[in-house]
């Protein structure tokens, strides 16, 4: 079997190709993602070396790092696989890549707007809320669905 390619380095560079941990390290992904990303088909064919052992291409690091950008972005794992295949496709158009893009930014929008409506209905509880010895409480009520009493508004 053929030995794995000789790691290349240059100046003030990291030789690659590099190993699991040393391609975890320098995407910022952990190497448990990495394989998760490599089972979905993200990051293509991983040479391996004669033992098994997975050996990252410079490339290879480079899409883990777009991965990783994506995420915390907050793209879904199909929307990154959408992008990912996008960014190697030379002759995509732009616009394929900005419609992604808006449907994920009006998702997030939606989600926002959700959150502040949470937000407002518990400052409402709280504001109604006296937080003394009483049992009796709003909150609890509204959990549960039960109006407060007359006269605890």
């Amino acid at each position: 079997m053929p030995s794995p390619p000789e790691p290349v380095a240059t100046a003030g560079r990291t030789p690659f190709p590099v190993n699991i941990g040393q391609a975890a390290a320098l995407s910022g992904v952990s190497a448990r993602m990495l394989r998760h990303y490599e089972s979905l088909g993200l990051l293509g064919q991983v040479i391996r070396t004669d033992n098994g052992y997975r050996q990252y291409a410079e490339s290879d690091v480079h899409t883990l790092r777009f991965i990783k950008r994506s995420r915390d972005l907050g793209f879904s794992m199909a929307e990154i696989a959408e992008l990912v295949n996008l960014w190697h496709n030379r002759r995509r158009a732009s616009a394929s890549v900005k419609t992604i893009a808006q449907m994920h930014l009006d998702d997030l929008a939606a989600r926002i707007d959700a959150m502040q409506a949470m937000q407002r209905a518990l400052q409402n509880l709280l504001r109604h809320c006296h937080g003394d010895d009483r049992p009796d409480c709003p909150i609890l009520d509204d959990l549960a669905g039960a109006s407060p009493p007359a006269g605890h508004a």
